[in-house]
């Protein structure tokens, strides 16, 4: 495939900072983009402040993991800042991911992107379906977001794992750590989805099979406790440590990964800053694994 060329930053980016060790898209092996969407959130606003948050914080952070044993001198990247997204107008901003994401597919890098609200996730899974045939999805969270609609919109925050169901099938949706949802979301999971609830480990077996699949992690922050991190807008008690999901993610070390997300960072609930810097530090790990 010829080389295809992109802009050095998005059309709003030129006043948010680059995540730490970001560089040059013709060297990036993953291409790191914010989606500010924060329209459909059923509690508290504010998700639209995340990506910028989240790059502001990331200086704190080393460009190696100890983990992995590895920086991003071996899995170097491009921060192209964030999409300019209407304000209000869901349909728009959902086709504006996902055409941002299908061309940095087509380019032969892996999209990562920074919420915003989860609806954006569809748009990603819209983007990247076509392209690898028998995508499997990992949803690290709290809540099931099963619900075929929420108080009439089948596009929410609150249903978009349902559309991401339909458009890779159910069994190819794997659901980590979930702790909260209706009585319908449980039964559908139970019965369509694979759901490993309270746990963030992904299952030995379900290691076994993802391996043979490409795989894209979407990461809820709302996932672990809000001891942890109380900067999102639905917060779920009885979660599992910030470590806890760090581990999971590195975890995933050796799959196929072909894209991923960390959403639903919403600052203005946490003055201490520690959810955007577990974000940051997320984010760091996915840009690293595989």
């Amino acid at each position: 495939m010829a080389e295809q060329t992109e802009p050095e930053r998005l059309p709003s980016a030129p006043a948010i900072p680059c995540f730490v060790g970001a560089g040059r898209w013709e060297l990036a092996r993953s291409v790191l983009f914010g989606a500010p969407l924060d329209v459909t959130v059923t509690f508290r606003p504010g998700s639209r402040f995340g990506p910028s948050t989240i790059r502001a914080v990331s200086p704190v952070l080393e460009e190696w993991s100890p983990v992995l044993s590895r920086g991003f001198g071996e899995r170097p990247f491009h921060d192209a800042g964030d999409l300019e997204l209407i304000p209000g107008d869901v349909s728009a901003a959902l086709r504006s991911i996902e055409e941002v994401v299908g061309t940095i597919a087509g380019a032969n890098r892996r999209p990562i992107m920074l919420g915003g609200e989860h609806l954006v996730t569809i748009a990603a899974i819209r983007g990247l379906a076509p392209r690898y045939p028998g995508l499997c999805v990992i949803q690290f969270d709290a809540h099931a977001d099963l619900r075929g609609d929420y108080m009439g919109l089948t596009l929410s925050h609150a249903t978009v794992m349902r559309r991401v169901a339909e458009v890779v099938g159910p069994k190819n949706l794997y659901q980590v750590g979930i702790r909260s949802g209706t009585a319908e979301e449980w039964e559908y999971a139970h019965d369509a989805t694979h759901m490993h609830p309270y746990d963030v480990q992904l299952p030995v077996a379900w290691r076994d099979v993802l391996c043979e699949h490409p795989v894209y992690v979407t990461v809820d922050v709302d996932s672990v406790d809000p001891a942890f991190a109380p900067g999102t807008g639905t917060p779920e008690p009885g979660g599992p440590s910030a470590m806890d999901l760090l581990r999971a993610i590195d975890a995933l070390d050796g799959l196929r990964l072909i894209g991923a997300d960390v959403v639903e960072v919403a600052p203005a609930y946490d003055l201490s800053g520690r959810t955007a810097v577990l974000a940051a530090k997320l984010v760091r790990e996915l840009l690293l694994i595989s």
